[in-house]
């Protein structure tokens, strides 16, 4: 008996273990079209992570994992995720370059991860895909 719990508590370790490998994606489903061209939606969004207002639970949740994914090349994101980071980004780029000004100043006041990025900032600008 005591051997079959020890093997259910090893499985359930290793799930946890696993499962931490990876950002949750409970809100993988979250329209980010309709973010992204909804101003009043997106200043919400875009205020929360600069902490200058509210946030929804995914939108603390984006705000905490920004730094690791930022450090990780976003590691630990599902391929969902990926296209996710990348379409915020050429929005962000392409539509708003002030913003994304702010966003560089934030979570990158060095200028550390700018030199990282460089290239893939590069090709958003040039309309190229983005590899991982």
């Amino acid at each position: 008996m005591a051997s079959k719990l020890s093997v259910v508590l090893l499985i359930g370790a290793v799930g946890m273990v696993l499962a931490a490998d990876k950002y949750t994606d409970k809100y993988d489903n979250i329209d980010l079209d309709e973010i992204l061209g909804n101003q009043r939606l997106y200043q919400k969004y875009f205020d929360c992570i600069q902490g200058k207002g509210k946030c929804t639970p995914d939108g603390a949740e984006l705000k905490e994992t920004i730094p690791e994914a930022l450090k990780t090349e976003c590691a630990k994101c599902s391929d969902k995720q990926k296209a996710g980071v990348e379409k915020v980004l050429r929005h962000l780029i392409r539509e708003k370059p002030d913003d994304y000004k702010v966003l560089e100043d934030q979570f990158d006041p060095e200028g550390v991860y700018r030199k990282k990025y460089e290239d893939l900032k590069k090709k958003v600008e040039e309309g190229k895909p983005i590899e991982y």
